[in-house]
């Protein structure tokens, strides 16, 4: 691999694609082949087919995917397997078709058995039942792993899988239905914060930039509450409570504001309610160093003949999720109440990576949490401010 070979990277302009193509583009690579979904639809096998023979790329990066975090992955079932089945098909086959040289798929850590004996081992692949919120994402991906290993096996295509841990960092989603759960805490505490110090300028211009089902900065400050409420934002207390939290609130509220200030009412403070228990523990891998990773395997790393050919991706540390809130809320300077909505899925128990084949291949993370939490935040109120 040279500086001069054309890479084609799917989904150049994602989260992780963008990473990829920054990372590359930092060692001196510059001929790239990209294209956006409306430039080129990947679930069209003729069109993909159609790209391939005109452009022929050397290497092909596969991040394009539909992707999205534990609501939107129950709630769009059928989508989620379709399209990433086919975006995967497409792109694997006419690889193998036109001769490129190495193939790089990117997968999710969500591939493992719901109850895998931690930390995951890249052989506990297929040795136990999925998450079943997040299932058909995940066959989608197995079926990816599978093909890679299956064309190297036949054709001897040099196709190989990365296994990322939760990632996070510049280009996520913060669309507070589908995005996943570090970008949608970001996101309520800094809404929570604004509300909370009455800060509607700020809070339009965070709706004005990403809308919230069709609320935008120019709607009403009652459409607004409405929605914000919805999503688990709440001025007061949360209407829609369960008995025992509505009781929970006004108490706790109460004793925080009385240090505070001292003529708080309950009613005036913000409650930010949350999914689960907060139990479920979770590792997170900043982006910058998911795509650092990815580009030391493309570089050093070749389809072996016996399997598991994937390799895990992460940092071999995780938090528990009511321990990212505190550190996020602590980082984005929201003072008032989290509450947790123990009615609502926790999703997989614990999902910690084990990363020692990558460090035995020659690489580990430089992002600490903390760090590239801070990071997020503030590149996300620039944007904002």
């Amino acid at each position: 691999m040279d500086t001069t070979s054309k890479i084609y990277i799917a989904g150049h302009l994602g989260m992780v694609g963008s990473a990829i193509k920054r990372n590359l583009e930092a060692r001196g690579f510059t001929n790239f082949v990209t294209r956006t979904q409306q430039e080129l639809n990947l679930l069209v096998e003729a069109d993909v087919a159609r790209f391939f023979e005109t452009e022929k790329p050397d290497y092909v990066v596969l991040a394009a995917a539909k992707v999205g975090g534990i609501v939107a992955n129950n709630t769009y079932r059928a989508q989620f397997i379709y399209e990433n089945l086919m975006i995967q098909n497409h792109v694997i086959h006419q690889s193998y078709l036109h001769g490129v040289k190495k193939l790089l798929f990117l997968g999710s850590s969500c591939i493992y058995p719901r109850l895998a004996p931690q930390p995951i081992k890249e052989e506990y692949l297929l040795t136990g039942q999925l998450e079943p919120t997040n299932e058909p994402y995940a066959i989608a991906k197995i079926a990816g792993i599978k093909m890679c290993e299956a064309y190297h096996d036949q054709y001897g295509c040099n196709f190989i899988s990365i296994m990322p841990t939760n990632l996070y960092g510049q280009n996520d989603t913060y669309d507070l239905e589908k995005s996943h759960v570090l970008p949608a805490l970001i996101r309520k505490m800094v809404l929570g914060k604004y509300l909370m110090e009455g800060d509607w300028t700020a809070i339009r211009r965070d709706l004005n930039r990403l809308p919230v089902e069709h609320v935008n900065g120019e709607s009403s400050d009652e459409a607004i509450l409405a929605i914000l409420e919805k999503y688990g934002i709440h001025k007061g207390i949360p209407s829609a409570a369960t008995p025992e939290l509505a009781a929970a609130i006004p108490v706790q509220a109460s004793v925080i504001y009385a240090s505070q200030s001292g003529d708080t009412s309950p009613e005036e403070t913000v409650n930010i309610t949350l999914w689960g228990t907060g139990e479920p523990m979770r590792e997170f891998l900043h982006v910058d160093d998911m795509a650092d990773a990815s580009v030391y395997l493309l570089m050093n790393y070749d389809a072996p003949d016996s399997t598991p050919t994937h390799v895990n991706a992460g940092c071999g540390e995780d938090v528990t999720i009511r321990e990212l809130a505190s550190l996020v809320q602590e980082i984005v300077g929201y003072t008032g109440q989290i509450h947790w909505d123990s009615s609502k899925p926790d999703g997989t128990p614990r999902k910690l990576l084990d990363v020692s084949k990558l460090n035995q291949l020659g690489w580990k993370p430089t992002v600490s949490l903390e760090e590239g939490i801070r990071r997020v935040v503030t590149n996300y109120l620039k944007q904002v401010e």
